[in-house]
């Protein structure tokens, strides 16, 4: 009966001790956009410790950490085009860790939730993106996509406004651009009044009559 005892004691604390660690260690906090970090999701002491040694190593290989930060938003924009999306988001996470004002990882944060079709949780990291650098017109152009989603899903006129605005500061650093333009002529096409949509398309067609979208074409036409 003792013997008994003292077992069923000691699977009891293992298994209170595995509870206890399960709840201190998030499982694959590294495949969450900055660990987790809007989510007010805390790191446990064994994965604090991992952090650290993997920044002791990238010192070791680096004489600035933003140069380890750019090596590894370059291996995450690798896996992110060969659809390896939590091999992306863990490179993502280790160069934030690295240079969290790299606006490249939020960036790509922005667009590995989009591809998980989390669009409104996207919007917070092309928000803080862009604060960090406004001249780049793909930033731009990716953030209204999400804006864009975020309408469609919540009919939100808001959203589509913001998607407007996104599009023109993409177009303010690529103002030739036929494809930026047939965005933004799709993206007036939603409202009541067609007469920028019809502006923008002009000016599209000017650049391109190819880049617009026949159906936003024959839908305007059918507003005349």
């Amino acid at each position: 009966m003792k013997y008994f005892f003292i077992l069923s004691t000691l699977v009891l604390f293992i298994f209170i001790s595995g509870c206890a660690q399960s709840q201190d260690c998030v499982d694959d906090i590294n495949k969450l956009p900055m660990y987790g970090k809007l989510n007010n999701i805390k790191k446990c002491k064994g994965q604090i410790e991992a952090d650290n040694e993997f920044i002791a190593d990238m010192d070791k290989q680096y004489k600035k950490r933003k140069d380890g930060a750019e090596y590894m938003v370059t291996r995450g924009w690798e896996y992110l085009r060969a659809q390896q999306l939590d091999q992306s988001m863990m490179r993502f996470n280790q160069a934030w860790m690295l240079d969290s004002l790299n606006y490249q990882t939020y960036w790509g944060f922005g667009n590995l939730l989009g591809m998980q079709k989390k669009f409104k949780e996207s919007l917070p990291y092309f928000e803080m993106a862009l604060k960090l650098n406004h001249n780049d017109s793909k930033l731009w152009h990716d953030a209204s996509t999400s804006y864009g989603n975020v309408f469609f899903e919540t009919k939100d006129i808001k959203y589509l406004n913001l998607a407007i605005d996104a599009t023109k500061g993409a177009i303010k650093l690529e103002p030739k651009s036929p494809k930026l333009y047939s965005l933004l002529t799709a993206e007036y096409s939603y409202f009541m009044q067609k007469d920028s949509a019809r502006k923008y398309l002009k000016i599209t067609d000017q650049l391109d009559p190819k880049a617009i979208n026949p159906e936003v074409r024959n839908s305007l036409k059918s507003n005349n």
